[in-house]
Formats: C-alpha cells, sequence, structure tokens
C-alpha cells in the first residue's frame, strides 16, 4: 500500500502516502467514494456547521413518553365525572359518601354519614393560602372590562325597556318578562370554593396505608370478582387531583379502626407525574372517644347554585335504596338564607348481606385472565386449577374437558408448564363448552322490604308494589333486578318518574339512553294495567346488582339497551309491579263503584219510602171484600199501616238499615279477599329507631322551606328531620 505519516494529535488533517503520493484524508476518501459511484461527496468539503452533531445526537434520541395513571387521569378528569367545577364539586360529595357505606357496611355496622358542604369565598381562600388581594392597576387587561361608551349603550337600553315597562304598567297591560339576552359585562363570574368534609362509622383505616390509599391512583381495597360501588380506586384520588388542579390545598384524613386507642391523621397531596403520595403531615393522635371510622377533608372549586338540584336529588335517591342508614347533610353560606340541614333519617335496621368474592365463571375469562390465575395458583396441576379457580366445574367435569383439549394435557400436568399454544386450546374450549349459570349468592341486592320501605318514607305514595327477580347471567355474571312502581305521593311529576340504581348506587345522568328508561317509556302498555301515563304520578324505581355492572360510557352513568338479558329482566320486573297495582287498582275502582251506588240510593230513600207509604195508605182505604184478596202477610201490614205501627219514617229508616248492612257485607268480603282486617284502620308512621325528640319530622324531604327551617332552628335549636 505504501507508507503514511501522522501529524500531531491536534493537527486538523491526516496525510498519507499512497505510491508515493502524499493524500490528506479527505481527497482519501473522496478518491474512495469516486471508485465505488458513489456521488454525494459534497458534504465532505462542506465545512462543519455548529451544532450539527448534537442536533444528529438529538434526533437518535427516542421520542417515546411515558405518563402515569394519575397525569393521564388530570388530562382527562371527564372520565371519572370531573367535567366542570359544579359536576366536581357533586362528584366529590358522591365518590366520598359511597366510599362511607362501603366501609361501614363492610362490618354490618348501621351506616350513619354526615356530610358538611361549605362555602369558601376568594378572600377567605386567599387568606387560607397566604395570599395578599391586590387591586386593579389596568382595567383593560381583565375579561369583565367594559368601556364608556359600551357601558353608555347598555344603560340606556336598560332605561329605555324600563321606561316601556312602567308605560306597559300603566295602561294595565301584562308586563313581558325582562330579556334575558342583555349583554352585560363580559366575565366568568367569581369563583367559589368549598369545604367538603365526609365523616362515617365505618371500618376506618390502617395507619400505614393511608398515603397509599389516597395518594396512589389505581390502588384500593376493592378488587376481585364481587358487587361493589366501587372498583378501580379512583373516586376520592379524583377529587384530590381535582383539588391540587383547582385550589392546590392537599387533603386531610382523620381515621381509626375498632379497637384502636389513637387516631391516624394524615395532610398529603399527589405527585401527578410519579403516582405517589406527597406527605405534609402524618402522625398518630390520642382517641378518647374511641370513635372508628374516617373523616376526610378536602377544599376545591365548584358551584353550588347549578349542582345543587342534583346533590340534594342524589343524598334522596341514597336514602330510598338504603333506609338503613343515617344521612345528615350541612350547607353553610355566606348568605344566612341558603344555610340548610336536612337528616333523612334511618327506618329501618334490616342491611342486605355482605357481598361475597366469587370465582371466575369459564364463558366470562379471556386469555390475560387465564395467564394471570395460572401465575398466581397455589394448585400444583391442572385438574385442581380448573375445579378450584373456576365456579361451576367440578372434579368429574374437569376431567371431561381435560380429556377433550387433546393428548397434549394429562388431569396431573403441572398448571405452570402449560405453553402459550396450550392455554390459547383451553380459552377456546371455555368460548364452546357448556356451564351451568352461575347462582346469585355472591350478590347483594337492596331487598323488596328495603326498597318498598325506601320508597315509601321518602315519597308517600298511594300505591306501592314491588317484585325480586331471580338471578340471570350475562356473559358469565349474574345479576339481579329489583323493581319497584309507586303511583302518586309527594313532590313526584305527572307522568313517568325514573329512579334509577346500579349496585345500590343513584344514576342521575345520562338517563335517556338507559335500558329502564327506554324499557318503561316504549314497552309498558300502561293502559292496560289501569294507569294513565300521562296523568298519573308513576314511580318507576329499578335496581340492577351485578358483579359486573355493563355501563356504556366513560362516566358509567348509564346501562345500555342492547343487552337482551338485562332489557327483558328489566321489563318482567316493571310487569310483575304493575300487574300488582292492577289487582289494587280494580278492587280500589269497584269499592268507589260501591260507594257510588251507596250514595245514589241514599239519595232516594226519602221519596221510595214516601211513595211506598202512600200506596199502602191507598190500599188501606179500600173495601173490606177488596181486602180478602191480600194474603195473610200483606193484611197484616196493611193493617199495621192502618194503625200507624208502620209510618213513613219507619220505612225510611228499615230502608238506610238495609243499605247499610248491605255495604257493610260487601266491604266484608273486599277486606277478606285483600286480606285486611275488618277492623277500623288506624294511620300510623314509623318512627327513628333512635329516640331523637330535638329533631322536626316531616314527611317530604323536598317539599320544605329552608328559610323557616332555618327559623325554627335558631327559635328552637332542632334540625330539620327528613
Amino acid at each position: 500500500m505504501g507508507q503514511y505519516e501522522e501529524r500531531p494529535v491536534n493537527s486538523p488533517v491526516i496525510c498519507i502516502f499512497v505510491y508515493g503520493l502524499r493524500v490528506q484524508l479527505p481527497v482519501l476518501i473522496y478518491l474512495d467514494r469516486i471508485l465505488m459511484g458513489d456521488n454525494g461527496v459534497s458534504e465532505i468539503f462542506e465545512e462543519p456547521r455548529k451544532g450539527k452533531f448534537k442536533a444528529n445526537k438529538k434526533a437518535k434520541e427516542s421520542v417515546l413518553k411515558q405518563k402515569s395513571p394519575a397525569e393521564f387521569f388530570a388530562e382527562n378528569k371527564n372520565i371519572a365525572g370531573f367535567d366542570n367545577p359544579g359536576k366536581s364539586l357533586y362528584t366529590t360529595v358522591r365518590e366520598l359518601v359511597e366510599n362511607s357505606l362501603d366501609s361501614a357496611e363492610s362490618i354490618n355496622e348501621l351506616p350513619s354519614i354526615e356530610i358538611t358542604v361549605e362555602e369558601i369565598n376568594k378572600m377567605e381562600f386567599n387568606t387560607m393560602i397566604g395570599l395578599v388581594d391586590r387591586e386593579r392597576v389596568d382595567e383593560e387587561l381583565y375579561d369583565d372590562f367594559e368601556s364608556a361608551k359600551v357601558r353608555e349603550k347598555r344603560l340606556a337600553k336598560e332605561a329605555r325597556l324600563q321606561e316601556i315597562q312602567a308605560k306597559n304598567a300603566s295602561l294595565g297591560k301584562k308586563a313581558k318578562e325582562p330579556s334575558t339576552n342583555t349583554k352585560g359585562p363580559k366575565g366568568r363570574g367569581e369563583t367559589s370554593f368549598f369545604k367538603v368534609i365526609c365523616k362515617d362509622n365505618g371500618r376506618g383505616m390502617p395507619h400505614d396505608d393511608i398515603p397509599n390509599m389516597f395518594g396512589r391512583v389505581l390502588s384500593g381495597t376493592k378488587y376481585g370478582l364481587k358487587q361493589t360501588r366501587g372498583k378501580f380506586g379512583l373516586g376520592a384520588k379524583m377529587a384530590l387531583i381535582w383539588s391540587k388542579m383547582s385550589t392546590g390545598l392537599p387533603i386531610e384524613i382523620s381515621s381509626a379502626m375498632k379497637g384502636q386507642n389513637y387516631t391516624s391523621f394524615c395532610r398529603l397531596d399527589i405527585d401527578i407525574h410519579q403516582n405517589i403520595p406527597h406527605i405534609h403531615l402524618h402522625e398518630k393522635r390520642e382517641n378518647k372517644d374511641h370513635w372508628h371510622g374516617a373523616e376526610i377533608q378536602v377544599i376545591i372549586e365548584g358551584n353550588w347554585t347549578t349542582y345543587r338540584s342534583k346533590i340534594l336529588h342524589y343524598m334522596r335517591q341514597m336514602a330510598v335504596i338504603t333506609p338503613y342508614s343515617e344521612f345528615l347533610f350541612k350547607y353553610f353560606s355566606h348568605a344566612a338564607d341558603k344555610n340548610m340541614t336536612i337528616k333523612f333519617a334511618r327506618r329501618t335496621d334490616v342491611m342486605p348481606p355482605v357481598p361475597l368474592e366469587t370465582k371466575h365463571h369459564p364463558s366470562a375469562v379471556d386469555l390475560l385472565l387465564i395467564k394471570r390465575l395460572i401465575s398466581e395458583t397455589s394448585k400444583p396441576n391442572l385438574l385442581q386449577f380448573l375445579q378450584h379457580e373456576f365456579v361451576n366445574i367440578s372434579k368429574s367435569y374437569a376431567e371431561r374437558l381435560i380429556g377433550e383439549m387433546g393428548p397434549d394435557f394429562s388431569p396431573k400436568m403441572f398448571v405452570k408448564s402449560l405453553t402459550s399454544q396450550q392455554i390459547v386450546r383451553i380459552h377456546q374450549l371455555f368460548r364452546q363448552a357448556k356451564f351451568d349459570d352461575p347462582s346469585g349468592d355472591c350478590l347483594s341486592p337492596a331487598g323488596e322490604y328495603n326498597l318498598r320501605l325506601g320508597i315509601i318514607k321518602e315519597l308517600q305514595p298511594d300505591m306501592v308494589a314491588t317484585h325480586a327477580g331471580s338471578p340471570q347471567v350475562f356473559e358469565g355474571h349474574p345479576f339481579i333486578v329489583e323493581a319497584g312502581i309507586s303511583l302518586g305521593g309527594k313532590d313526584v311529576k305527572q307522568g313517568v318518574n325514573i329512579f334509577r340504581f346500579a349496585n345500590r348506587i343513584p344514576l342521575l345522568f345520562e338517563q335517556g339512553a338507559d335500558v329502564v328508561t327506554r324499557t318503561a317509556s316504549k314497552r309498558i302498555n300502561w293502559n292496560s294495567y289501569k294507569i294513565n301515563q300521562m296523568q298519573d304520578k308513576i314511580g318507576v324505581f329499578v335496581s340492577i346488582v351485578s358483579t359486573k355492572i355493563p355501563f356504556k360510557g366513560t362516566g358509567k352513568e348509564y346501562i345500555g339497551d342492547d343487552i337482551t338479558e338485562i332489557s327483558s329482566a328489566v321489563k318482567s320486573s316493571i310487569q310483575q309491579c304493575c300487574n300488582q297495582l292492577k289487582s289494587k287498582i280494580m278492587k280500589k275502582l269497584q269499592a268507589r263503584e260501591r260507594q257510588d251506588r251507596k250514595r245514589n240510593l241514599t239519595r232516594y230513600i226519602p221519596d221510595a219510602s214516601r211513595a211506598v207509604y202512600q200506596i199502602l195508605e191507598e190500599m188501606t182505604r179500600d173495601n173490606e171484600p177488596k181486602r180478602q184478596r191480600y194474603d195473610e202477610k200483606d193484611a197484616e201490614l196493611l193493617d199495621k199501616v192502618e194503625s200507624e205501627q208502620i209510618t213513613e219514617k219507619t220505612l225510611r229508616d228499615n230502608l238506610t238499615q238495609h243499605i247499610e248492612k248491605v255495604d257493610y257485607e260487601m266491604a266484608l268480603e273486599y277486606a277478606t279477599q285483600s286480606g285486611v282486617n275488618e277492623e277500623p284502620r288506624e294511620d300510623i308512621y314509623l318512627n327513628a329507631l333512635e329516640n331523637l325528640p330535638d329533631f322536626v319530622d316531616f314527611h317530604s324531604p323536598v317539599n320544605i322551606s329552608f328559610t323557616a327551617c332555618k327559623q325554627r332552628m335558631e327559635n328552637e335549636d332542632s334540625y330539620c328531620w327528613l
């Protein structure tokens, strides 16, 4: 090849002698590319640009990024029901209440839950975080700025409207409602903050688990195949995330378990990007009152005005489906007339059974679940795995399944040695084989007694009928449908009023597409049950419980109408209730007809008795020979009339007694058929289990003046009891 000469290291060029020629390195590379047929050599002779190698280095770096669960839900908070400040306030109250119910029911404790919503204005919030208010310097920077010219036009328009209204009033014309389209100063309004506190008497939380239970998204105690109100460990964490996004303030938790002599107190927020809790304070405090349960306090941005009715409606429906619970709801505002204290009293001590965790049905599993069960099972061989990790697979049936899988499978084979192909074969057989439906023993419905009692307690209807269906199956998951129909009652609108529950949770939004709404409005012929769909006050209550509720949409607010098994069960349960009501309505109509007949007969008694008596008097004036044509009884009757033993008054009294006797016999027959005691009925009212004389008991939880309630509380130191 030749000899080469190397310059010092700091030399920019390396010289090489090729066949006696002294060639610099760039020229050598150029010649080499020409020999190889490469024409792209212009860049070799270009001066290197600054930052060129750094740019190439960055281009080679991966653009793949990863988000934590907390960051994902913070960016997509509408998935968890935190669409806007008003909905966020409602969802926060809902999540805290449902967690409290689950906590109390898990230890068979009658739930007693206190919810407080306290309004905090902007000035108080700034003081709370240590921020000093600053007066505006440049008004034009603000969204609600209004120039002098625009303000002048607006005021002139308002003055003209007032002048027109005054003129119409003087002429006796009906005043028109002021237009709501008048544009005022542009602005989004004053931001409102609320302190939400929820206190219960439930299980409480272990001291060391509190940070992760509130500061780590997708962590919780409700994972597993069983009926639960919550499932993903998201609700309370989303309240904390919303608090961090809107106020930046941490959440405070106080908790104590039964028998603990201390109370755990924790103040924390969440690291959104790492999905870990950021603990400010975590300590143990003395528990002098031996209290057990949890108290959670969070400060968030909200809107009480727009979602006030939804929150109260939710609390009322929760009182319907859980009459064994006691709810005390308090709202405090800066305007004294807006303060309210509402108590939904406990009406029974009968609680539904605690839902049990069950095993998976073979027809409801997928490949990932089978692999997870294999990795977690403690059973060594395939036969025991199939027999103990799934429901409705007996030993003999498991042997038949293994025999059907092929020669590569045996009952004694090591289950953890199964290949991916063998697991696919098991999954295919599970989808094709026939298995018995799972039972509903793992479910915990409200029960007909509680459902009926809740409806009567909150609505006080004229009639009510309930029905609990038998367990049914959808995609390997058991479900039970309970229904109740009420007629009449307080605070019930004319027409069909729908009340929906899923796993004993009220569903308030997205009602139009729900299976209950579609069934009640389109598939039930109310006229055939003697019910007027347009004029009668009809309450339709449907509760669905299952190990897996097939919600539609991300908000989990409605159950789709495309599931045949569920829609058929809902229709059947509603029809059963309607048949009960039809029987009662028919008997009521018959009783009304009898009353009308009795009323008509009673009205004609004086005329009928007078006419009969006049006829008898004329007959007594007949000659003696003509009277001989009457038989002995008729002659005796005429003699009594003639001797005035029978008078018009006597006839009138006898007719009245006869009508009363016939009416009593018919009423007794009706009471016997309907199972009602013949003795007069006395109206009774179910009082609360606890003796609380300080509470004023109202029959309706909504027909109440909160101003009057507050005045009564101030005068008598009592609460409004609903």
